[in-house]
């Protein structure tokens, strides 16, 4: 494992009471993709080393610094006190679209238990409530697959900073 950098990156992701462990493993290997610097395993989220983990990450666990906190409330105080701003990715009766969000500087993105989503008591103490439209029939996606667009999404805002387009004639 990867110790927890003593510089805090710009995006963590905070994993609140996740079932699966290969969930767990595609959320390790999509974090890594999108750049994001750490992630946060709260509740009953396992934690590496596990050979179910393993499978879906292959081998990002081993290299993405990720520290387990048992209450999520605990992780989002935390970031906060660090400047952290806390998106919750959860459909709700308040939620707003997710491409409506621009972050200004250090984000946390908290995603939810794969069946009863992110519970009220860690919405009233995020910053921001933002889902993906749902366009069929189902309510959501699977939270894997959920972060993977939301991370990439929250990445393109930061590439953005990093490399700004020039307007050359």
């Amino acid at each position: 494992m990867k110790s927890w950098p003593e510089k805090h990156p710009e995006r963590i992701a905070i994993v609140d009471n996740i079932r699966s462990l290969h969930n767990v493993g595609a959320i390790f290997r999509t974090a890594d993709g999108a750049g994001f610097g750490g992630v946060i395993l709260c509740g009953i989220t396992a934690q590496p080393p596990r050979a179910e983990i393993r499978k879906s990450a292959l081998g990002a666990e081993e290299f993405v610094p990720w520290k387990y906190v048992q209450k999520t409330q605990d992780a989002i105080a935390s970031l906060r006190r660090d400047g952290y701003q806390i998106i919750a990715l959860e459909c709700t009766e308040h939620s707003q679209p997710l491409d409506g969000f621009h972050p200004v500087d250090k984000i946390a993105l908290v995603i939810g238990n794969e069946y009863y989503g992110i519970s009220n008591e860690i919405l009233d103490i995020c910053d921001e409530i933002r889902h993906l439209p749902m366009r069929g029939e189902k309510i959501s996606l699977n939270v894997s697959v959920a972060f993977g667009i939301a991370a990439y999404e929250l990445a393109k805002h930061y590439d953005q900073k990093e490399s700004p387009q020039r307007n050359e004639i």
